[in-house]
């Protein structure tokens, strides 16, 4: 069945993976849990070694709403996200990380916040009710949540504090947002750029909290020390100050919105 002829679907659900293969399927199966019947889920993998294609790949074998795209030559988070987008049918696309760190029920309240009509629903960790787990001892989630603090408060300080968590990466969203908002950047800097634009463009963004928890099982992709923050940090910060001096305009056939 060539991709323009499968069927339309409420939720699309999109997992981008690399070396994720205990936290796959489970995550996968968890997910479908909090999301309508007719859910599809896409698993964008870059070739992982360590298998996690495989896993996917029996699932889809049982179960029709479950699709891989095994990537061989091609690798980054964003472009995994534009080639699940792409290859996606839902009205709603969703997608979060693929490790548990944030947890499959909070997609239903991401989900219920669409159904009131809202463009965009974000997982905040930096609003009320919203945090970070820290684990002692943990390489993942210490040193991530203080970089994470220093960088969002540096963003809002250019951008505008009424957003608070311009690195979620936890997100679900109306499938017409894309039709003035394309997917930019190469890694976590895409989801700076996607709600910037999405609020100046007049959409309607929330964002909800939950709890940030350390991964299940596996070695996180952003890294452990201080200079792995750094080295992809940076590439935020510039992209903010661009942002922030360059001139968001409407198009001018823009579809009204309810």
């Amino acid at each position: 069945m060539a991709d323009q002829d499968r069927p339309r679907r409420e939720v699309s659900v999109i997992f981008p993976t690399y070396n994720e293969r205990d936290n796959i399927g489970p995550l996968i199966l968890d997910a479908l849990k909090y999301t309508p019947a007719d859910t599809e889920v896409i698993v964008v993998d870059d070739d992982s070694p360590d298998g996690t294609w495989k896993v996917v790949e029996d699932l889809a074998r049982v179960r029709p709403n479950i699709h891989l795209l095994r990537r061989i030559d091609k690798r980054g988070l964003a472009s995994a996200l534009r080639d699940g987008i792409a290859y996606s049918r839902g009205d709603i696309i969703v997608w979060s990380d693929s490790d548990f760190s944030m947890p499959p029920p909070k997609i239903s309240d991401l989900l219920a916040e669409i159904a009131k009509g809202r463009d965009v629903a974000v997982g905040s960790r930096f609003v009320a009710g919203g945090g970070v787990q820290i684990v002692t001892g943990s390489n993942d989630t210490l040193l991530a949540y203080l970089m994470s603090v220093t960088l969002n408060k540096s963003i809002q300080r250019i951008l505008g504090r009424t957003f608070k968590d311009y690195t979620s990466g936890f997100i679900a969203f109306r499938r017409r947002v894309l039709d003035e908002i394309s997917l930019r950047g190469d890694y976590g800097e895409y989801f700076i750029d996607f709600i910037y634009r999405a609020r100046k463009l007049g959409f309607d963004v929330i964002e909800i909290p939950y709890m940030c928890v350390e991964r299940r099982s596996g070695v996180g992709k952003t890294g452990t020390r201080f200079f792995d923050y750094f080295r992809k940090g940076w590439k935020y910060v510039w992209l903010t100050l661009k942002l922030r001096f360059t001139r968001i305009r409407q198009e001018k056939e823009r579809r009204a919105r309810p």
